[in-house]
């Protein structure tokens, strides 16, 4: 791993975290798997929640993260760390708080979703993620759940096959959805 991801996420030091910026996209870009896994055991730890310098160390290298991914072009050798630390998520708490604000793991599903289902015309990712994305649409984060409608669709046009499995999940959220818009109008 690249020597400043080893010390930003190794000492969780978020005063060196914005350095990461400076780096070019190449010099990191073979360190963002290990990152990433790295990424995912600080996230499960069980102080996460409430550590708000572990959170924003998080936040800063994910977004570097899926940035050079991006620049790079590189999310077929990086999906598996990607959808294994967005099935983390799945393991905590997923629905915003009462002032409707996202818990730490919704916001860090949001961001890797969002890297992830953007290449929804890339069959070998969209293998890897469909399983996980439709998980999420029984989760209680209503925004989690439309987003994922949106980009599944996406991935629908492209390759419908990879979704043929998970048909009846899919259709229940719709389902699901349409009853609470319904209860809600009356």
């Amino acid at each position: 791993m690249h020597h400043l991801f080893r010390l930003v996420l190794g000492q969780k030091d978020l005063s060196r975290a914005g350095d990461l910026f400076s780096l070019d996209d190449s010099e990191i870009e073979d360190s963002l798997t290990e990152a990433l896994e790295q990424i995912k055991i600080i996230s499960s730890s069980s102080d996460y929640q409430t550590n708000n310098n572990d959170q924003a160390v998080v936040e800063i290298c994910i977004t570097r993260i899926t940035t050079a991914i991006r620049e790079t072009e590189s999310i077929e050798k990086h999906a598996k760390a990607l959808v294994g630390l967005w099935d983390s998520c799945l393991e905590h708490n997923l629905k915003p708080s009462g002032k409707d604000e996202d818990t730490p793991h919704a916001k860090i599903a949001s961001d890797i979703m969002s890297c992830i289902l953007q290449n929804y015309n890339r069959p070998p990712v969209m293998a890897l993620a469909i399983p996980i994305a439709v998980k999420f649409l029984h989760r209680s984060n209503k925004e989690l759940c439309r987003n994922m409608s949106n980009y599944l669709s996406l991935a629908a046009i492209t390759k419908a096959d990879l979704l043929a499995d998970h048909t009846e999940v899919i259709v229940k959220s719709i389902l699901q959805d349409l009853s609470e818009t319904m209860f809600v109008c009356l």
